[in-house]
């Protein structure tokens, strides 16, 4: 037993120095890119796993349609990422192969599919790699319901919390096992900063901080006070506390809950609450998703592989709509604002007002194809 805690107290003591270290390479910061300078911008398309090659399939084929003169000319390309299976992944034993992730660091930007992680085991998860490897520090979600006057947008710690380390947990078998949770206070500085410097460039008046602040004393606690300490800055901007477990509920509360405006939370909160968010708007079909860091950007769909769809055989009639929002995110990132807010409108055409053409993953309705061709010839219609 005493080798397997002094394995533990070693191993605790790698990781401490590995993540002081990271805390040091993030407080000095970077500089982001500036889209509206650089001569080309390369997309990377990766598909992914289970419906993840078929919807990005579909997000590539409006991409390309959108995107048509500037492809020609050279200022952008679009470049497929293969490399990113579940299969592959598992016979490597790498959450990214070497070759993938080289590729992927040679692209601006990434619309991505969803990946499957396996339950146990050790391979880590390729979204848990891909944010630490490219520092995507920011998991920006928004969810808008016009007649339930809900416009919110979440604004999630992307690197750190119980993800950063999820895989390297230590156990004694059959008696514990622990998993390790990290805060670090130069990764929430800069994402407390890009909540309220997107609440005071868009008119916003409300940032939620939401953690389990009173369980969590260190973790939550020093998130929640940095995060105050950065909304000093921004006197404009009230900034309030909320513990998680109360805010699943506001959620849904529909006396209080369209006055939250922006949030800004840990990791797994994040993840879980914005879930809840996208359900309130029609289901994380809906939902697209931005993972943002200085150097790099994903962007992809909030749900995951569906492998039941493809297991039924009806991966081809899955809804491509949340890989299409996270498209539009994308050529806002990209400052392509003009064919952002057509796909944007074209979809709300599309889903809300003729729905003449529907996916649902069921085979009675239409194939993720058809519900492609039906945005473009929205789109193609808008231009006239």
């Amino acid at each position: 037993m005493q080798g397997y805690i002094d394995s533990a107290v070693e191993k605790f003591r790698e990781l401490l120095t590995e993540q002081l270290a990271r805390s040091e390479r993030i407080a000095k910061g970077g500089k982001a890119k500036d889209f509206t300078k650089m001569g080309k911008i390369v997309i990377g398309v990766c598909g992914g796993d289970g419906i993840g090659p078929i919807i990005t399939r579909e997000g590539e084929r409006v991409l390309r349609y959108l995107l048509k003169d500037e492809i020609e000319k050279g200022s952008i390309e679009i470049r497929t990422i293969d490399g990113l299976t579940l299969e592959k992944r598992q016979e490597l034993g790498e959450a990214i192969p070497a070759d993938t992730l080289l590729a992927l660091k040679e692209c601006d930007v990434i619309l991505k599919g969803p990946t499957t992680t396996p339950h146990g085991g050790n391979l880590e998860s390729a979204n848990v790699a891909m944010r630490r490897e490219l520092d995507l520090y920011a998991n920006v979600r928004p969810v808008n319901v016009p007649e339930e006057n809900i416009d919110w947008i979440f604004y999630r710690e992307n690197s750190e919390g119980e993800y950063v380390l999820g895989s390297r947990g230590v156990e004694i078998p059959e008696k514990l096992a622990v998993d390790f949770k990290v805060t670090t206070d130069a990764g929430t500085r800069r994402i407390a900063r890009a909540a309220f410097e997107y609440a005071k460039n868009n008119g916003k008046t409300n940032v939620a901080i939401v953690t389990k602040a009173n369980i969590m004393k260190k973790t939550d606690g020093n998130f929640s006070k940095i995060c105050h300490e950065v909304a000093a800055e921004y006197p404009d901007i009230t900034a309030e506390d909320w513990y998680v477990d109360i805010m699943t509920a506001n959620l849904i509360n529909e006396a209080i809950r369209s006055k939250f405006q922006v949030f800004v939370l840990p990791n797994l909160y994040g993840d879980i609450i914005t879930d809840e968010a996208a359900q309130i708007q029609g289901g994380v079909g809906t939902a697209g998703s931005a993972n943002v860091g200085d150097a790099y950007a994903m962007f992809e769909a909030v749900h995951g592989s569906a492998p039941r769809l493809i297991e039924q055989g009806l991966g081809e009639y899955a809804n491509p709509s949340s890989i299409f929002k996270a498209a539009a995110m994308m050529l806002r990132h990209i400052a392509r604002t003009s064919a952002a807010e057509k796909l944007e409108k074209a979809l709300l055409i599309c889903t809300e007002t003729e729905k003449k053409v529907i996916a649902t993953g069921e085979a009675e309705n239409a194939t993720c194809a058809e519900f492609s061709d039906y945005v473009m010839e929205t789109i193609q219609k808008m231009d006239g």
